[in-house]
């Protein structure tokens, strides 16, 4: 029936006029309830309070690959579980449900039809009557493959850092074993037994990943004389440890030739000046000397340079100790012609010579974190003054560990006394 000119058409929903976004969103005012339950992007059910479905919903019906005829009266919520999911349900899930009366976002899996599975996270409510009755039970699953395939991700993700981490732990020791064993190589095994004289070493890695550079030795010259040497290479890691591999052995090879410190030091210098003398230069501090004891009188006479290290100290039997002054002494392998000068002194019983490198008095300690310095390693040496060599070692190795994480250098400490009481 055509409608009389100029007569407008009705318009029910008042959106004549209105936008766009106006328009569609009076459009889903058409949707019905039932509608909106049956496509919901969740899955709907509701039971009977022993568990008997009574509605279910389009959606959760497609997860299931199930009709609505075969579900709907014929099967319980649990049916729709997998095996896991009805064991939990029954022990916990329900329980908790009757006695709070609602649940929420519970992880159980549902069984499709095919046999496969869908994670879901389940809520439900119990809906009561006037007289306060349970009536039936309201269930809502969301869908949870995305965020289990997230979590699997995740936990994927955390297993490859784990193995990664462990593998990296792994390398690290085996690093650290070699690296250890080839410090070992560097350093004497074990010092010599010298007649009429004890003898004491320790040498504090700063860092078992890196290769230290600090070395020393004691060996024997001839029937009546030994020869010593302590010092520290430039620079850290594989290349220090060539540096030191190459010292050590120069200067023992110099000593065995001409016991003369002056000599010995000026041969190692002759060396690492023409070695390194391009465009790397390498050098080193470096204290040699030889030792002569009497057997009459027990004294012990000791002939000594230095190259840039740091004095030695001299711990008397009488409770003084001072530094055995080294002038002149030049960083070995800087210069191609770098002089030295030998220094003299005595051991008599109860004496003991220190012979150190300088990680020990550029530790950090205290709250401001300074220098621990030249002073008070002497003034600690003093307190043990008389001690045997063994007991000297002993109480700095303790100091040593006590700047903690204020000593990041390696430290090598060498100490040779007299007996206080020599025995035959």
């Amino acid at each position: 029936m055509s409608r009389p000119t100029g007569q407008e058409e009705p318009d029910p929903y008042g959106t004549r006029g209105a936008s766009t976004t106006d328009v569609a969103f009076a459009a889903l005012l058409e949707d019905s309830a039932e509608e909106l339950y049956d496509s919901a992007p969740c899955g709907y059910v509701s039971t009977l309070m022993d568990g008997t479905i009574a509605k279910i919903n389009a959606t959760l019906l497609d997860w299931l690959g199930l009709a609505r005829a075969a579900v709907v009266g014929q099967r319980r919520f649990t049916d729709l579980l997998t095996v896991g999911g009805k064991l939990y349900h029954e022990t916990h899930f329900a329980p908790l449900l009757r006695m709070q009366g609602e649940i929420n976002g519970i992880a159980l899996e549902v069984r499709r039809a095919d046999g496969t599975r869908i994670p879901v996270l389940v809520s439900s409510t119990v809906k009561y009557g006037s007289e306060g009755e349970p009536l039936l039970i309201r269930t809502t699953l969301f869908d949870a493959r995305d965020r289990r395939a997230y979590e699997e991700e995740l936990l994927r993700r955390r297993q490859e850092a784990e193995a990664a981490r462990k593998r990296a732990e792994a390398d690290r020791a085996r690093l650290q074993e070699a690296l250890a064993v080839l410090q070992q190589s560097l350093l004497p095994a074990v010092l010599p037994v010298i007649p009429g004289l004890e003898v004491a070493s320790y040498y504090h890695t700063a860092s078992p990943d890196r290769l230290g550079g600090d070395f020393y030795d004691l060996f024997p010259l001839d029937g009546k004389r030994w020869a010593f040497f302590l010092g520290d290479v430039s620079g850290k890691g594989p290349r220090a440890a060539a540096l030191t591999s190459l010292t050590r052995y120069t200067l023992r090879a110099a000593a065995l030739h001409d016991p003369d410190p002056v000599a010995t030091l000026a041969t190692l210098n002759t060396v690492l000046h023409e070695q390194y003398s391009g465009g790397d230069p390498r050098y080193c501090t470096a204290i040699c000397g030889v030792l002569e004891p009497d057997g009459d009188s027990g004294a012990v006479t000791v002939r000594l340079a230095s190259g840039g290290h740091p004095p030695a100290l001299i711990l008397r039997a009488d409770g003084t100790c001072d530094f055995l002054p080294t002038p002149g002494g030049l960083l070995v392998g800087i210069l191609p012609d770098a002089r030295f000068t030998t220094a003299t002194t005595t051991l008599t019983p109860g004496d003991s010579l220190l012979l150190y490198t300088d990680g020990i008095t550029e530790a950090r300690t205290g709250p401001d974190r300074a220098l621990y310095g030249d002073d008070a390693l002497r003034t600690f040496a003093t307190g043990h003054t008389g001690s045997p060599p063994q007991t000297v070692i002993q109480e700095l190795t303790g100091l040593l560990d006590s700047f903690g994480d204020g000593l990041d250098d390696d430290t090598a400490l060498l100490a040779l006394g007299v007996p206080a009481d020599p025995r035959p």
